[in-house]
C-alpha cells in the first residue's frame, strides 16, 4: 500500500447509505481535546439521571448512553453515524462484499420481494431460484408489508442455519416452498460482457473489497473474447459508491499514468491526500497491482461512462475523474451529489465513531457535493422520458447536508418531481400496470443503447429538458387547433 493509504487506513466512499469511510485502527484522533463545556456537560448529566429515576419503566443505562451518543453525531449531518456491535458488523460486511445468507439480489415490486438475480454459485442458485420470482413468505412471516431492509435481515443468519421461503413463479403462475442453507456468500459486484461485436459493458453495483480484483478479470476475459474492442461502456448508474481504493483503481485502468484522479481537503493533516492513477495510491500493502496484466488499449478506447441519480460517491469520483481528464463522455443524469469523507475511528473493540472530516474534489476543483457531476450528454431512463428519476432522493434533499457555497433551490426539478409524482398517483388510482424499468444491460436498455450510438458516431436521443417538454405540448396543442 502506497504511502497516502498507510496514513488514511482503508478508506470507503458511499458503502450502502452513501458513506465514504477511512478505517483507521487507532483508538483515538491524535491531538489534544477542547476543554469539555462543563455546564451542559451537568445538564445531560441531570438529564440522564432523571430519565433513570422518573420513567415509566426502568431504563437500560447502557442503552441510554448509546442513544445520546449516536443523537449526538446523527445531529451532524446525514453520513456521521456512531456504531455499535451489530450495526458495525453490518457496515463491515457491507464494504467486504461478504456476508452470510442465500445469496440473492433483491428488489421490491407490487408489495412484495422480487429477485432480481440469483448470485452464481450460492445456495439460492443451486436451488434453482430465477430472475423474476417472487418471495411471498419468510419462514412464517408474510413478506408483504415489510421493508427490504427487514426481509433482508430474515434472510441473513449464521452460516449453516436453514431458511424456508415461498416462492410466486410468474412465469409458471405457481407457488412452492423451498428450505435453503445459510453460508457465506461473496458478492459479485461486477458484470461484464460484450453487447455487441466490438463492443463492451462493464457494470459496477458497488465498490467493494474484491471489486477491482473482479474489474480487472472481466475487462481480460472480455479483451480475450474480442482483442480488437472498438468501444467501452462503464456502467455505475445506481452504484452507491464504497471502497476508495476502487474507485482510484478503476479510473486509473482508463487514465494516463499519474492522471489525478481525486483530492480530498479538511482541517486534519490528514484529510488533505491527492490520489493519483498510480499503484502506490490503489495497492494494498503486499499485494500485487491487479491491473498489471490489462492491456494497453484500455487507455485509449473510445468510452461512454453511464450515470444516474443513483449513482454516488465513489462512482461519482470515477465519472469526475474520467470527465475532468477528457478519457470519456459522461452519459445520462445529475448523479447523486454525495462529495464528502468520512473517517470511521474505533471506540473499543465492539463500536466506532464515523465523522464526516472532509470534503472530496475533481481534478478541475470542482467539489461535488449537494451538486453532483452533470453528464456530458443528458439522456432520459427511458424512450418516452423519465419514469422514475425524478422521485430519487438526492444528497441535496436530505436534511442537514453539507452546504456547497450559496446553494439554490432547483425549481424545475422540485416541479419535475410534484408532476412525476402526480402521475404515478394517477396511474395507480386509475389501476393502470406501471412499467418497471428494464434490466440494466439487457436489449431494451435505453441509455445502454444511447451510449453505443455515442461510440458508433451515431445519433443520440438527447433528455427533455422541461422547457423541451413544454414546447412540445405547446407545438402539439398548436397543431389540434383548426
Amino acid at each position: 500500500m502506497g504511502s497516502k493509504l498507510k496514513v488514511a487506513g482503508w478508506m470507503a466512499l458511499g458503502a450502502v447509505a452513501g458513506a465514504l469511510a477511512t478505517l483507521q485502527l487507532q483508538a483515538n484522533a491524535s491531538g489534544s481535546l477542547a476543554p469539555l463545556p462543563l455546564e451542559e456537560m451537568r445538564r445531560l448529566a441531570a438529564v440522564f439521571e432523571q430519565v433513570k429515576q422518573d420513567y415509566v419503566e426502568p431504563v437500560d443505562e447502557k442503552k441510554l448512553i448509546n442513544d445520546a451518543i449516536g443523537g449526538m453525531v446523527s445531529g451532524l449531518d446525514p453520513h456521521s453515524q456512531y456504531f455499535d456491535k451489530k450495526s458495525f458488523k453490518e457496515f463491515r460486511e457491507s464494504t467486504s462484499g461478504k456476508f452470510v445468507g442465500v445469496g440473492i439480489e433483491i428488489g421490491a415490486e407490487d408489495g412484495l420481494v422480487k429477485i432480481v438475480s440469483p448470485i452464481e454459485g450460492s445456495p439460492a442458485f443451486r436451488a434453482g431460484l430465477k430472475s423474476g420470482d417472487m418471495i411471498t413468505k419468510i419462514d412464517d412471516t408474510a413478506v408483504r408489508g415489510l421493508t427490504l431492509d427487514q426481509a433482508v435481515k430474515r434472510m441473513r443468519g449464521d452460516p449453516g442455519t436453514k431458511v424456508s421461503l415461498v416462492i410466486f413463479r410468474k412465469s409458471e403462475n405457481r407457488s412452492f416452498p423451498v428450505t435453503i442453507t445459510r453460508e457465506e456468500i461473496k458478492v459479485q459486484s461486477v458484470r461484464a460482457k460484450m453487447v455487441e461485436p466490438g463492443y463492451a459493458w462493464i457494470r459496477i453495483t458497488q465498490f467493494q473489497e474484491r471489486t477491482v480484483d473482479d474489474f480487472a478479470r472481466k475487462l481480460e476475459d472480455l479483451y480475450k473474447q474480442d482483442p480488437s474492442i472498438k468501444g467501452v461502456v462503464l456502467d455505475l448508474r445506481n452504484d452507491p459508491g464504497g471502497v476508495l481504493e476502487g474507485a482510484v483503481a478503476v479510473s486509473a485502468a482508463f487514465l494516463p499514468a499519474n492522471a489525478e484522479v481525486v483530492s480530498t481537503k479538511g482541517q486534519m493533516r490528514d484529510s488533505n491526500m491527492d490520489f493519483r492513477a498510480d499503484p502506490s495510491d490503489y495497492v494494498r500493502r503486499g499485494n500485487t497491482d491487479p491491473l498489471r496484466h490489462l492491456p494497453a488499449a484500455l487507455k485509449s478506447v473510445p468510452m461512454v461512462v453511464l450515470v444516474n441519480g443513483g449513482s454516488a460517491s465513489a462512482s461519482e469520483i470515477v465519472a469526475g475523474a474520467l470527465q475532468d481528464n477528457k478519457r470519456a463522455i459522461v452519459m445520462g443524469s445529475q448523479t447523486f451529489g454525495k462529495g464528502s469523507v468520512q473517517t470511521v475511528r474505533m471506540l473499543g473493540e465492539d463500536s466506532a465513531l464515523k465523522i464526516t472530516t472532509a470534503r472530496y474534489y475533481t481534478p478541475s476543483g470542482r467539489s461535488i457535493q449537494a451538486k453532483g457531476i452533470t453528464p456530458d450528454v443528458a439522456v432520459d431512463e427511458t424512450a418516452e422520458g423519465n419514469v422514475f428519476a425524478a422521485l430519487l432522493t438526492r444528497e441535496a434533499d436530505l436534511e442537514k447536508h453539507l452546504k456547497n457555497g450559496d446553494e439554490v433551490k432547483d425549481e424545475a426539478r422540485e416541479k419535475a418531481r410534484d408532476e412525476a409524482r402526480k402521475k404515478l398517483e394517477e396511474e395507480r388510482a386509475a389501476n393502470k400496470e406501471i412499467k418497471p424499468l428494464p434490466e440494466f444491460g439487457s436489449e431494451q436498455d435505453f441509455p445502454l443503447l444511447q451510449a453505443l450510438n455515442q461510440l458508433k458516431g451515431k445519433p443520440v436521443v438527447l433528455a427533455k429538458a422541461p422547457a423541451e417538454i413544454k414546447a412540445e405540448a405547446q407545438a402539439d396543442k398548436a397543431d389540434k387547433q383548426p
